[in-house]
């Protein structure tokens, strides 16, 4: 039997979670004896697009399966695409409409993997309400606007935080230094000592720690003494980074989201090998660290 050849296209290079799943699908293809090949979008969905499509229509060394975690859309045309040239198409961390539509007509394996992204929320929300028994107002640090995970993320943060607290919100990219540039524009707003955040959120743990960078760089030392002790939380829980940084009490909380590309692979896998067909989609469940009730 031919080695499998798998594309796994990932959002930036500049992302704890991205860089885990880039080393968990690495880990999965030795594993697995599958020979594959990361790209990167570069946060662009067009750039992404157009990579994939030069995917698809190459003509040598064509993959068995693409897996993609999109930028902007879910990529309709180009998963049509790339069915109809019997390549495989996995879709991670992305709600999409079409794919029972592939599955009737595609003989290569067609499916989701996805992780529970209101859960994630939710879970962020229960932290806050752990964090602030008094309540008070949360900084909160969303990805991009064209992002269904950041507005999911939202969506449950919101359902499950108690209403004594308020949230203030901010735009990053999911990177690091988009985080730190949007917290150290809003500081220099008079507005912002108006609103005495009593904690600050992020989507992400990236996130967390550009808005933390930003806050050790304040230049009023004694608001800078109050906002470096306030609760800081992320998302993704990365062992080597957010619950690194948990343990070293650089953030209060995050949110452990498991590695998608894995199980996506050994799925790809076990399709073509024993001729099994996956579920059209599979969702994998986050959790607190540390426990909600460590945090009450």
């Amino acid at each position: 039997m031919k080695k499998l050849h798998i594309i796994v296209s990932l959002i930036t290079q500049d992302n704890d979670f991205q860089q885990e799943q880039a080393a968990v699908a690495e880990a999965a293809a030795r594993r697995l004896d599958l020979d594959l090949q990361i790209i990167y979008a570069n946060n662009d969905s067009v750039n992404q697009s157009l990579q994939l499509v030069n995917v698809v229509q190459g003509r040598e060394h064509t993959p068995d399966a693409i897996v993609v975690e999109p930028v902007g859309t879910g990529m309709w045309q180009v998963a049509q695409a790339a069915v109809a040239a019997d390549i495989g198409w996995v879709v991670l961390n992305r709600k999409v409409d079409y794919l029972a539509r592939l599955r009737a007509v595609s003989s290569a394996p067609v499916f989701a993997v996805n992780s529970d992204h209101e859960d994630i929320g939710r879970i962020q929300g229960q932290q806050f309400n752990a964090l602030l028994p008094a309540g008070g107002c949360v900084l909160y640090l969303e990805g991009p606007s064209t992002s269904e995970v950041s507005r999911i993320r939202t969506q449950g943060m919101l359902a499950s935080k108690r209403s004594d607290i308020s949230v203030k919100t901010l735009r990053g990219d999911w990177t690091e230094g988009s985080a730190y540039h949007a917290v150290k524009s809003w500081l220099r707003l008079p507005t912002s000592r108006e609103l005495h955040i009593a904690a600050v959120g992020c989507q992400n743990d990236a996130m967390a720690i550009g808005a933390h960078r930003a806050l050790q760089e304040f230049s009023d030392p004694r608001d800078r003494g109050r906002l470096l002790h306030l609760p800081l939380t992320g998302c993704d829980g990365v062992p080597s980074k957010g619950r690194a940084y948990v343990e070293r009490g650089n953030l209060a909380a995050t949110v452990v989201a498991p590695p998608l590309t894995g199980p996506a692979l050994e799925m790809i896998a076990d399709a073509f090998r024993n001729h099994r067909v996956p579920p059209e989609e599979t969702m994998l469940s986050p959790s607190s660290f540390p426990a909600l009730e460590k945090l009450r």
